[in-house]
C-alpha cells in the first residue's frame, strides 16, 4: 500500500514539473512577443550623430584630423565641391556634413558598421546607406581631381634639382603599382593571392613630382603583375591612360620594359635608395649613378602611397564590402589624397612624406618589383628591335651626360 501511494505521489509530481515547463516556456514566448511589439530603443546616447559632428568641428583642431585626417577648412571646402559637382544633398535626417563625415571616418579609421552605429547613433542600414552614396559621389570627381598636368612644363622639382636637371628635363611622372588589402569571394580567391598569399587587389598609379596622382585605376587581381596592368592600360583606347608625348617618358621600375615614354634602370645594378644610404652614399661608377637618381625621382610614387595609405588604414585593412565598392573606396582615397593636396598646403601627412628621398615605411602587401642586384624582376610583356634600342640609347646618353658632371 505504502509503495502504491509513493508511485502516485511521484506521478502528480511529475505532472506538476510538467505543467511547471509548459508555463515558463510560454512565458518566455510571450515575452519575446512582447519584445518584438515594443523593442528597446538602443541609439538613446545624449549625444546624437549630428552633436558628435558639430563638436569634432567646433573643438581643437586636431580632433576633427585625428578623427576623418583632414581639418575643418578642407572639410568645409570638400562640402561646398560635393555640393557643386554631385547631387548630394541634406537627406531628410541626416546633412550633408554628418554624411560625409561618417564615410570619412569609416575609412580614416578601418570602422566596421557596428563602430559607425555606435559612434554616429544610427541604424546599420543607414550607415550603409549613407556610405554607398557618398562613396559613388567622391568617386564619380576623379576626372576633376585626377588628371595629367601639363606635358609642356618642366616640373619645379626637376628645374631647381641640380641632381635632375637638365638629365630628367623630359620627364613627366612616374608610375608603379601598389596593393590594396581585399575581400575577395572563394571562388575567386586564389586570383586575387599575390606573391605573400594574401587577398589584394593591384592599383596601378601615375603621379607628378609634386605627389598628385595624374591616373589611377583600380580593381585588378592581386596576382597580376604591374607590368600587364600598364600594358593592358596602354592598349586600352578607352583607358583614358595619359600617353606621354614625343620625347617625354614616365620613370618606371625594373617590372616594367625599358621603351620610348617609359624610362627604366639598369638591371643588375644596386637601385633602392636604401642600397646607396648602406654604403655611405658611395657611388660606383656611371650606371650606379644612374640608377641612384633614378630611385630618388622615382621615389615620389612611393611617397604618394605612403600618404595614401597612412590617411586610409581601410587600404590597408579592407572590411567585407563588395569588389565593385572596394574598387571604388580605393578611387575615393585617391580622390582625397588630391584634394587635400591641393587645398591644405600645411597638411601633416604630405608635410612629413614629401621631402625628397623620404623613405616610406615597407608595405608587405606589396609585391618587390624594383631592381636589385640580381636583376630577377618579372618581366613578361618585354620590347624589342628598333623601340628598346632607342630606349637603351637615350638611358645611355643621360648616364654619360650625368656622370661626366658629377665627376667635374
Amino acid at each position: 500500500m505504502s509503495t502504491s501511494r509513493s508511485v502516485e505521489q511521484w506521478d502528480e509530481e511529475f505532472e506538476c514539473l510538467i505543467d511547471l515547463t509548459l508555463g515558463l516556456m510560454a512565458l518566455n514566448e510571450g515575452q519575446r512577443y512582447v519584445n518584438r511589439i515594443q523593442r528597446m530603443p538602443m541609439h538613446t546616447s545624449i549625444r546624437t550623430g549630428h552633436q558628435y559632428m558639430l563638436e569634432l568641428i567646433n573643438d581643437h583642431p586636431d580632433r576633427l584630423f585625428n578623427k576623418i585626417r583632414m581639418y575643418r577648412p578642407c572639410f568645409e571646402m570638400l562640402i561646398q565641391v560635393l555640393r557643386q559637382q554631385t547631387a548630394l544633398q541634406n537627406s531628410k535626417f541626416l546633412t550633408l556634413e554628418e554624411q560625409v563625415m561618417i564615410f570619412i571616418y569609416v575609412i580614416s579609421q578601418k570602422a566596421t558598421n557596428r563602430m559607425a552605429i555606435e559612434d554616429w547613433q544610427h541604424s546599420g542600414s543607414t550607415i550603409s546607406i549613407v556610405f554607398t552614396r557618398i562613396c559613388k559621389a567622391i568617386a564619380s570627381l576623379s576626372p576633376i581631381f585626377i588628371k595629367p598636368p601639363n606635358f609642356d612644363d618642366v616640373p619645379d622639382e626637376i628645374r631647381f634639382n641640380p641632381k635632375y636637371y637638365p638629365y630628367f628635363q623630359d620627364c613627366i611622372g612616374a608610375i608603379d603599382g601598389t596593393h590594396i588589402a581585399a575581400h575577395a569571394p572563394s571562388n575567386v580567391a586564389n586570383n586575387y593571392r599575390g606573391r605573400k598569399s594574401n587577398v589584394t587587389t593591384n592599383m596601378l598609379a601615375v603621379c607628378s613630382f609634386d605627389m598628385l596622382f595624374t591616373y589611377v585605376v583600380t580593381g585588378w587581381e592581386g596576382a597580376v603583375h604591374d607590368s600587364r596592368v600598364l600594358t593592358t592600360q596602354l592598349e586600352d583606347p578607352n583607358s583614358g591612360f595619359p600617353h606621354p608625348p614625343p620625347g617625354k617618358y614616365y620613370l618606371v621600375d625594373s617590372g616594367y620594359s625599358n621603351k620610348p615614354g617609359y624610362l627604366a634602370p639598369f638591371r643588375n645594378v644596386p637601385y633602392h635608395l636604401r642600397d646607396a644610404r648602406r654604403r655611405g652614399g658611395r657611388i660606383n661608377g656611371p650606371t650606379e649613378l644612374f640608377n641612384y637618381r633614378h630611385a630618388s625621382l622615382r621615389n615620389c610614387i612611393e611617397r604618394c602611397f605612403g600618404v595614401l595609405k597612412a590617411r586610409f588604414p581601410i587600404l590597408r585593412f579592407m572590411t567585407n564590402f563588395s569588389l565593385v565598392r572596394q574598387r571604388e573606396i580605393a578611387m575615393c582615397c585617391c580622390v582625397l589624397h588630391n584634394f587635400i593636396k591641393l587645398h591644405n598646403r600645411d597638411d601633416p601627412l604630405f608635410q612629413r612624406f614629401g621631402v625628397d628621398g623620404v623613405m616610406p615605411p615597407p608595405d608587405s602587401d606589396d609585391e618587390d618589383n624594383t631592381a636589385s642586384s640580381s636583376g630577377t624582376a618579372a618581366n613578361p610583356h618585354g620590347y624589342g628591335g628598333n623601340d628598346e634600342n632607342l630606349a637603351n640609347s637615350m638611358r645611355d646618353h643621360i648616364m654619360i651626360q650625368m656622370y661626366l658632371h658629377y665627376n667635374m
